[in-house]
């Protein structure tokens, strides 16, 4: 079970109500959005570029990033790319990194945007549970193929968690659900994996001497299509009737991910989402993150067992 020592946040990073007005000029740094084609990621490519940052949308459809982008190009102030992206294939992962390190010379943000919640008992193009092989493995293999382009910015790697990851715990003797599968217990997985990443990243970064910075956060309860497209049954009708009533808008969902790619009141290694309601909505400020994800060794574990599942050894 996970440890049921109280949640904290992890820093008072001197403010509670960040808002996107407070972004500098953006213009000429480069942000690379997995998923940006909707949701949280295209409210965030659209705050982004409107400060004047160019936008490269990396997503599965690349009919669906074009359509994209060519909304977002009436918005923005900056460029807006495309490529193509599969989270949930190693093989896409890889060549989506080399098409990036083709046209791109520096990266000024990674954000790891992109994600499932509560699908059926699903597996990736290479075996893995579909949640945990697409939010975090998808991302943590990614981020090992460009942290030097990140570097070269003296950029940020930005991962996104979620609130559910409150209520997981990371279950290294069933990782894929094998044994015994649940929706929602495979989402909290996955959303933990993804936190201890961005934290660990960050530590990891900062004693190898490197410029490049991590730093997480979350969106509350948005309303978005992830509650749409994922889950089945029971969830999915209930989501139905919360969604309208309880979640806020993407575009305010989208600030956390904003302030931790660009804003200047962000700081290395920190966590940031909504105030209100338990973390599901409000103003953005410092976000608390549940004792699990704190364990080092539990971290240095995941880091090593991803290592070993996507085929890659880091460099740090």
């Amino acid at each position: 079970m996970a440890n049921k020592t109280p949640n904290k946040t992890l820093m008072d990073s001197g403010f509670t109500n960040w808002t996107a007005d407070q972004l500098p000029d953006l213009t000429g740094k480069v942000y690379v959005i997995t998923g940006g084609n909707s949701g949280i990621g295209f409210e965030a490519a659209k705050h982004l570029g409107k400060a004047g940052g160019d936008i490269v949308l990396a997503c599965r459809s690349v009919e669906k990033a074009q359509a994209a982008a060519r909304e977002l190009r009436t918005y923005v102030r900056g460029k807006v790319d495309v490529l193509k992206l599969d989270l949930s294939d190693l093989s896409s992962v890889r060549a989506a990194a080399k098409d990036i390190r083709e046209k791109y010379s520096k990266i000024d943000a990674l954000i790891n945007n992109a994600g499932i919640m509560q699908t059926p008992k699903l597996k990736t193009a290479d075996g893995f549970e579909m949640q945990f092989g697409t939010n975090h493995l998808g991302h943590f293999l990614l981020t090992g193929l460009l942290i030097d382009l990140v570097d070269a910015a003296a950029g940020r790697v930005v991962t996104l968690s979620s609130i559910a990851h409150l209520s997981g715990e990371i279950r290294f003797d069933d990782l894929m659900g094998a044994a015994k599968y649940s929706p929602m217990d495979a989402y909290t997985q996955s959303k933990g994996a993804n936190l201890m990443f961005a934290l660990e990243l960050d530590r990891r970064l900062l004693a190898s001497g490197r410029t490049a910075i991590s730093i997480a956060c979350h969106p509350g309860y948005t309303n978005t299509n992830l509650q749409s497209t994922g889950p089945t049954g029971f969830f999915n009708f209930l989501y139905k009737i919360t969604n309208p009533l309880l979640a806020q808008s993407p575009p305010a969902g989208a600030l956390p991910t904003v302030l931790a790619a660009a804003g200047l009141e962000a700081k290395r290694g920190g966590y940031y989402g909504p105030q209100k309601m338990g973390g599901a909505r409000g103003p953005v400020g410092d976000a608390k993150v549940a004792s699990y994800i704190l364990n080092q060794d539990t971290a240095n574990r995941l880091w090593d067992v991803s290592e070993d599942l996507v085929g890659y050894r880091w460099a740090l």
